[in-house]
């Protein structure tokens, strides 16, 4: 335990540093001149301050209310030791922060056990600090593994709808990550940027909904196929809406409008501009670069520069022109998702 002992009488200072030194445990810090005792105070966490009441730099009542400005010290316990026996003095030196008082001359006998008590005090205050770390501590880790389960459950319902579509895990790494990059590039909350990396690859969850028959066809689907088709997106969305959970919360709302226009063309709701909200706009210009730009069986992918065209060239009719832009701002980052999840 650290005992800082401020006074200005070299008698005193030393008598109380000798008898600190007694308690086990206890290591006295000494200073004659209180602007010194103040800066140590004020730098170091000590479990105990002694401080005189008359010192001709500063007196202890305006030392105890520095130390107590700093309002993580307000729990370190202050003795005043003061040769004034005027209940005045007392009272303010109570208002300030002291806890407890010593008169002069010192007496041993008092001294002691004031400090012993003073020394029990402050050990409970950094029991119970430590026991509310260790209990943030333990419901921090708890936390993190409920959403690390909510997330590893989320993933493999994204998987399962890949199964029954020709997809692959690499495409919904790279649009989640896409889909994350414009989040943080329109200036989202950390926070929901991470939810949008993790409801992303719940997109097309609704095609676990649609007939293997029209999902896998080879050939081109026929206007009432397509139809069928297109509703994956409010399958997607009664799958997954109603959860407590913000992040799946999200994926319903990116399930449902990520086919949405700008324009108003789109589907399930034909919404336009503001109106689709913002992540399933996000969402379309991810899908729909990852997809272009990725070589499938039944199809080729297209280069880049192709593939930026068609982002600029949607945009205002298909894409949101905000996202198209931020998107294209950060090809660098593109890239690399790009290399760091390759189809291998």
């Amino acid at each position: 335990m650290k005992v800082a002992i401020v006074d200005d009488t070299p008698l005193n200072l030393l008598l109380m540093e000798k008898l600190v030194a007694r308690q086990p445990g206890c290591t006295p810090h000494a200073f004659s001149r209180a602007r010194e005792g103040l800066r140590w105070c004020l730098e170091n966490e000590p479990d105990l301050i002694i401080v005189d009441y008359m010192m001709p730099e500063i007196d202890g009542l305006q030392f105890i209310r520095e130390v107590r400005a700093r309002h993580e010290r307000d729990d370190v316990p202050i003795l005043m030791v003061t040769a004034s026996s005027e209940r005045s003095t007392r009272y303010e030196a109570l208002g300030c922060g002291a806890n407890d008082f010593l008169t002069k001359p010192i007496d041993s006998h008092e001294f002691e056990p004031r400090v012993r008590n003073m020394l029990r005090l402050r050990q409970a205050h950094l029991d119970t600090r430590n026991r509310a770390e260790t209990l943030a501590e333990e419901v921090r880790k708890a936390t993190a593994e409920i959403f690390a389960r909510e997330r590893e459950t989320v993933m493999r319902l994204a998987r399962a709808a890949e199964f029954r579509d020709p997809e692959t895990g690499a495409h919904i790494q790279r649009m989640a990550r896409y889909s994350a990059l414009i989040a943080g590039r329109l200036g989202m909350a950390s926070g929901h940027v991470d939810n949008m990396l993790h409801a992303a690859p719940m997109h097309d969850v609704g095609k676990l909904g649609i007939p293997d028959h029209i999902l896998l066809k080879p050939g081109t689907l026929t206007t009432p196929e397509r139809e069928l088709m297109k509703r994956h997106a409010r399958i997607g969305y009664d799958i997954l809406s109603g959860s407590a959970s913000a992040t799946v919360q999200l994926g319903a709302s990116i399930a449902l409008s990520h086919h949405e226009k700008f324009d108003g063309t789109g589907y399930p709701g034909g919404l336009a501009g503001d109106a689709i909200p913002i992540e399933g706009r996000i969402v379309a210009v991810a899908d729909v670069f990852d997809a272009i730009t990725t070589e499938r069986p039944y199809k080729k992918s297209w280069p880049l520069e192709d593939a930026i065209s068609y982002l600029r060239d949607g945009r205002g009719s298909h894409f949101d022109p905000v996202c198209v832009e931020v998107f294209l701002a950060s090809l660098d980052e593109v890239r690399r998702i790009q290399r760091e999840f390759d189809e291998a």
